[in-house]
């Protein structure tokens, strides 16, 4: 029996990420922030939403960092 095309682009066929990859993911997300120099007490403390936000422009957390610092 051949797929049918409604059957192959359906979304009961989209991959999706595992819980495992997505986690894996955040925490991926989390050390880069840490490695733009965030503290990581308030990183542990963002949501993913927020993480994702910041590492839109990382350039502007490392001048807050920065000013923050001094």
């Amino acid at each position: 029996m051949r797929k049918r095309r409604k059957t192959q682009k359906t979304n009961i066929t989209r991959p999706r990420k595992s819980g495992a990859a997505r986690t894996r993911r955040r925490l991926e997300q989390k050390r880069r922030l840490v490695g733009l120099g965030m503290d990581e007490e308030k990183v542990a403390q963002l949501t993913s939403r927020e993480v994702l936000d910041l590492l839109k422009r990382p350039k502007k957390v490392v001048e807050a960092v920065a000013a923050a610092a001094s």
